[in-house]
């Protein structure tokens, strides 16, 4: 059997104050918009070396990743809401202002 050992245990009291899990966790806005463009890019460039698109008529074709990304990142914020995320409360709770 394995003598490996995995620390110390977390104290009950801990495992009671974690949020329940809802299997969502927060978008990075950053990374969707560069990933969206970066896919995009792939798309355009497979159409131009396929000969799909002639460079001379790719004029429209080669903002569009940027078009979509940026799309992409306002949906994303839009959708996210104004929901506090779990640092802000505990940052909120821990303040200052929020002890007097």
């Amino acid at each position: 059997m394995s003598t490996h050992d995995t620390g110390p245990e977390r104290p009950r009291e801990d495992a009671d104050q974690r949020p329940p899990a809802t299997g969502r966790h927060p978008v990075n806005v950053g990374h969707l918009v560069m990933g969206v463009a970066f896919v995009g890019l792939v798309v355009v460039w497979a159409l131009l070396t396929s000969d799909t698109v002639q460079l001379e008529n790719a004029r429209w074709i080669l903002p569009l990743p940027w078009l979509i990304g940026g799309a992409a990142g306002l949906a994303a914020i839009l959708l996210r809401g104004r929901r506090p995320s779990g640092r802000m409360q505990g940052w909120q709770q821990n303040s200052p202002d929020s002890q007097a």
